[in-house]
This record gives structure tokens, C-alpha cells and sequence, in this order.
């Protein structure tokens, strides 16, 4: 294994059980290294301190919780990507920690391999979206007022890359959207990178954020 194989993880949450279960399934010998801090007023220092790859945020913390910690990294250009961990009882606190620029959620009691998967997919500049987590979020957006902003940057999609944000933002995934429209996934990927680009979108959470922002998916709209 290669210096650039190895993925620096800095974990950030206030439970020491939770830190160490988490370093026991991200080994060094599988191609991690982990540095952790206890809150999110450490975040700052530990971020300076180690330079990680990814930041795996939990939303809970005594002084400084996860999205406001989410959100102070995030303010500065060169900060990690951020993935979230997330509980159940922790619905409320999605659409913020999105709004606040976490690149992906994952539930605690998700099996490794999934943690593994989604700390490199976000690491290497993905998303990852926990399926369960993902419903819930697209719940609490259907239930809220629409926002509807007006972007001028929505009249330089084409009429086919609207209906791939439109489905972007209903949960699908890229085999989904591309069954939904009767085209390939390879033209799927396209799409969404040509989306990314025009609407300065970083992921697909931040997609999902942006197509109910402005009333590209409608509270209420079904298909999740």
C-alpha cells in the first residue's frame, strides 16, 4: 500500500466508545489513519493539526454541534469534505447540516463495509447519502414551504438536464434517473457533471439542497 492509498480521517464526536468503534474499523492496515477530537470547537485545531482527507462529524456535541462546526470548515476553500453521522433521532438536523455543506450522511449503526465505502467515496471528493437518511431529508423538505428562489444559472440548463436535477432531487441515483428517461447511465453521468458545473454544485446533496431551494422539486412531490 502506497503513501497515496492511505486515507487521514479525523473523527470528531463526543463519545469515546463511539471514537474508539470507529477507529477499530477504519485500521491503519486497511488504509486509514485516524486522529480524533471530542467536539466541534476542536475542529479548527485538529483540522490544522492533521490535515485530514475527510472529516467524520457527529451532529450532537455539548458545546459546539455538527453543523455549526460543518459550517465554520466549510467557509474556507481548501477545508476537507465533511461526512456526517447520524442517528435516527436525528431528522431535524439533516436539512441543516446539508444547508451547511456536509458532502454525505451515514447512519452509526450502518455496517463497516458501508463506512469504509463512504469515507473513501468522500474522501476522493463524492458523496455519500445513506439511503434511509436520504428519504428522511427529502421527508422534511416536502413537508416545509416552497422556497422557490429565483437562480439565473437554471435558465442555462437544457430542458433534459432540468428533468436530471429534477430527479436528482427526488433521491434517484444515476442507474434510476437513467432508467426513468430512457438513456445511459454514461449520458446520466454526463448530465449531472454538466449540472455541477453551471448551478457551482459540489455533490448531490448539495444538488438536492438546490432543486428544492428553488422549487425544482415541489413539497409534496412523490417518486422517492
Amino acid at each position: 500500500m502506497t503513501p497515496e492509498d492511505i486515507v487521514a480521517v479525523l473523527v470528531v464526536d463526543d463519545q469515546e466508545l463511539v471514537r474508539g468503534g470507529l477507529r477499530r474499523i477504519l485500521r491503519r492496515r486497511d488504509g486509514f489513519v485516524v486522529t480524533e477530537c471530542a467536539d466541534g470547537e476542536q475542529v479548527p485545531a485538529a483540522v490544522a493539526a492533521s490535515d485530514p482527507d475527510v472529516v467524520l462529524m457527529d451532529l450532537r456535541m455539548k458545546r459546539v454541534g455538527g453543523i455549526d462546526a460543518t459550517r465554520r470548515l466549510r467557509e474556507h476553500a481548501d477545508a476537507p469534505p465533511v461526512l456526517v453521522l447520524t442517528t435516527f433521532d436525528d431528522d431535524h438536523l439533516l436539512s441543516g447540516a446539508l444547508r451547511a455543506g456536509a458532502a454525505g450522511f451515514l447512519l452509526k449503526d450502518s455496517p463497516a463495509e458501508d463506512l469504509i465505502r463512504a469515507v473513501r467515496t468522500v474522501a476522493a471528493g463524492g458523496a455519500w447519502l445513506d439511503p434511509a437518511v436520504t428519504g428522511r431529508v427529502l421527508s422534511t423538505y416536502r413537508s416545509a414551504p416552497a422556497v422557490a428562489r429565483t437562480d439565473a444559472r437554471l435558465a442555462e440548463l437544457t430542458a433534459r438536464e432540468y428533468e436530471v436535477l429534477e430527479l436528482i432531487g427526488r433521491g434517484r441515483v444515476n442507474a434510476e434517473i437513467a432508467r426513468a428517461l430512457g438513456i445511459s447511465e454514461v449520458t446520466v453521468k454526463s448530465h449531472v457533471g454538466h449540472i455541477f458545473g453551471k448551478l457551482e454544485l459540489r455533490d448531490r446533496a448539495a444538488a438536492i439542497i438546490f432543486a428544492f431551494d428553488h422549487a425544482v422539486v415541489a413539497p409534496g412531490a412523490s417518486g422517492f
